[in-house]
């Protein structure tokens, strides 16, 4: 009996001891950020460049019209992406004298540290110096966002972070297209467990999605063309990704800070964001989806709507928003997510 004592107790001592040896591992092994910068000085904005207030050197394009600008918009690209995504969309804007400014956030295109999450403080953090820079640079006049997918969850953390944190935002209204919103919560148990889990035991790990079997988009060429784009990051860090959710929980749980006008984008066919946390998103609107905060849904769009083939209706939507904020968009699709909400917050094809 006290041998059988002695083996119990050595076997509960090699269990703790091997629980705290894999704390230890977990803890060592958790997700990993892009180092901060090494300055601590006020941004500048030049003219191929956001130099950020720890001193990273963010590269930055411009699309302008000739002359004044009527109206200035802040692009935010999305995830594994870069600034050049807004290249169609300045070119459409600019011809009709709205200028277009977009940099490559931390860790995408050729900013630093390409693949490492830089952390969505860091990026509000960003996105409030640009606005600030580019409110300086056209005192006059009226100053949009725009962020895509992961772009459009910053632009929402900002907006909670300008609530809750009293954090100036320095825009006259924000669009939204296909934000990242696809939090936690409405994730399956075991999608969450398993990400947590590989997230802090190889957080180095990557993938490339490709098994996923996911259609961004109805434009071919542009798909391709990305394909073929060193900058366009094609291997993802699981601790990226990682990152990427906590950034979409702080935006699904920020629709009660948009209270400035806002414009939400979304596409029928969207196999990226999931239909039902943007619905729960629209649905959590202070002011509904037809004043000041609107919805609009495109029933022939993908997840890149400034880039699908009807890209020309989506871009002139929002040029007409950004002009007149409470006016019918042209195209009808705030009418479309009007009707979808109406039934029971389903999508058009299902009404």
């Amino acid at each position: 009996m006290k041998i059988f004592s002695g083996l119990c107790i050595q076997k509960l001592r090699l269990e703790l001891v091997l629980s705290i040896l894999m704390l230890w591992v977990l803890g060592a092994c958790a997700p990993r950020l892009a180092p901060l910068g090494d300055q601590v000085n006020a941004a500048v904005l030049k003219s191929d460049s956001l130099i950020t207030d720890d001193g990273l050197s963010l590269p930055l394009r411009s699309w302008l019209p000739e002359g004044k600008p009527e109206i200035i918009i802040l692009g935010l690209h999305g995830f594994n992406d870069y600034s050049n995504s807004f290249d169609g969309p300045g070119i459409f804007w600019a011809r009709s004298g709205i200028a277009t400014y977009a940099y490559d956030q931390r860790g995408f295109g050729a900013a630093p540290h390409p693949g490492l999450w830089g952390g969505h403080k860091q990026m509000t953090a960003d996105l409030r110096a640009a606005l600030r820079l580019l409110r300086k640079r056209h005192p006059d006049t009226p100053l949009y966002t725009i962020g895509v997918s992961m772009g459009g969850a910053v632009v929402m953390a900002a907006l909670q972070e300008e609530n809750n944190l009293n954090l100036d935002l320095d825009t006259d209204g924000v669009i939204l297209s296909a934000p990242a919103v696809w939090a936690r919560e409405t994730m399956p148990f075991y999608q969450r467990a398993s990400l947590w889990l590989v997230a802090h035991t190889t957080p180095w790990a990557s993938f490339t999605g490709s098994g996923l079997k996911i259609q961004a988009s109805d434009n071919i060429p542009m798909l391709i063309g990305l394909g073929k784009d060193p900058l366009v990051i094609k291997s993802t860090r699981i601790d990226s990704v990682y990152g990427l959710t906590d950034l979409m929980d702080a935006a699904y749980g920020s629709p009660k800070s948009l209270t400035i006008p806002s414009l939400l984008l979304y596409g029928e066919k969207d196999e990226v964001v999931p239909w039902e946390p943007t619905r729960d998103v629209w649905n959590s609107l202070p002011n509904g989806i037809d004043g000041p905060q609107r919805a609009a849904l495109y029933a022939n769009g993908w997840h890149m709507l400034l880039r699908d083939l009807q890209a020309e209706t989506v871009l002139t939507d929002i040029r007409e928003w950004v002009r007149s904020p409470l006016s019918p968009l042209p195209s009808g699709a705030d009418k479309n997510a009007q009707l979808a909400l109406k039934h029971g917050g389903t999508t058009l094809a299902d009404n």
